[in-house]
């Protein structure tokens, strides 16, 4: 009788842990369907159409092959305006009769913020034309303009993410110690330039037996964690993957590398990720997450 009754209580368990796993692994197939729906939707990161670097002077733009500013020959006039750049600020400067609109009003010119301006905002820092959209982009010291295009060659081209099977072993639960003051500190990206970012703290945490740790950058409602391993290169994209997690609660994070994603410079050149600093190469294998991307880039 007690040996039946131990069966029983054996099987229920197993079924409650099976009907976890289930649920877990659901979550994630949910979470990764929404990271693509994100990449292929109006504004995600495969509408990046390019990305042209300011000198000083006149930026002159529209679908001449000879202007600084190349847009698409079936979205533009030939010569469509210029972005004056002088002294780090940049003003636009539209042609007449060119339907150029800012802040839902058509202009003649105007002044433009960075991405980088604390003030910055999306929806009223975008210049478009037709379906176009422009705003200035920050790579460090340097600044761009940035096109949208929600016709690109990359989103037509899109063939899909790939990731490896959802394992709940690459699910941890870490420690988060702050530093006692937060650290200030030079990141580089992958064009070569250095963008000051803020690091509050670090996580530690075991991993198939292994003791890690990885610095975080803080945005106020969560961390994201820059970070490369030894499937870099080979499994995942070489430059680095993401993450992100909630803000700790009782000091203790869920880093779920089963949700680990490619920077958007792992299928689009005109973007400008940032590299993982030193603290942040394991010397580990962490098979979990998104896979390289295997389409034209």
């Amino acid at each position: 009788m007690l040996a039946a009754t131990l069966a029983i209580l054996c099987s229920l368990g197993a079924a409650v842990a099976s009907d976890s796993d289930s649920s877990y692994r659901l979550s994630v197939e949910k979470w990764r369907a929404q990271r693509e729906a994100n990449l292929k939707a109006d504004g995600g990161w495969l509408t990046v159409a390019g990305l042209f670097w300011l000198h000083e002077g006149d930026n002159r733009f529209g679908a001449d092959p000879l202007n600084d500013i190349v847009l698409p020959a079936a979205s533009a006039p030939a010569d469509a305006g210029n972005f004056e750049f002088h002294g780090g600020k940049v003003t636009l400067h539209v042609n007449p009769g060119v339907p150029v609109i800012f802040q839902g009003k058509r202009i003649d010119t105007a002044p433009l913020r960075a991405d980088s301006d604390p003030s910055f905002d999306q929806k009223t820092d975008q210049v478009t034309l037709g379906g176009l959209t422009l705003y200035i982009h920050a790579s460090g010291s340097r600044l761009a303009v940035r096109l949208i295009d929600k016709n690109s060659k990359i989103r037509k081209r899109f063939v899909g993410l790939r990731w490896f099977p959802v394992d709940p072993s690459y699910r941890v639960v870490a420690q988060y110690t702050p530093y006692p003051s937060p650290k200030s500190i030079q990141v580089q990206n992958i064009m070569g330039d250095f963008d000051t970012t803020t690091v509050p703290g670090y996580v530690s945490f075991t991993l198939h037996g292994q003791e890690l740790r990885l610095d975080v950058e803080d945005d106020a409602t969560e961390f994201s964690i820059t970070f490369r391993d030894l499937t870099s290169g080979k499994e995942t994209y070489g430059a680095a993957r993401f993450l992100v997690t909630d803000l700790p609660k009782d000091g203790k994070v869920v880093l779920d590398f089963n949700e680990a994603y490619n920077p958007p410079c792992a299928f689009n050149p005109y973007t400008t990720c940032p590299l993982p600093t030193p603290q942040n190469r394991l010397r580990a294998r962490i098979a979990a997450g998104e896979m390289t991307y295997l389409g034209p880039h």
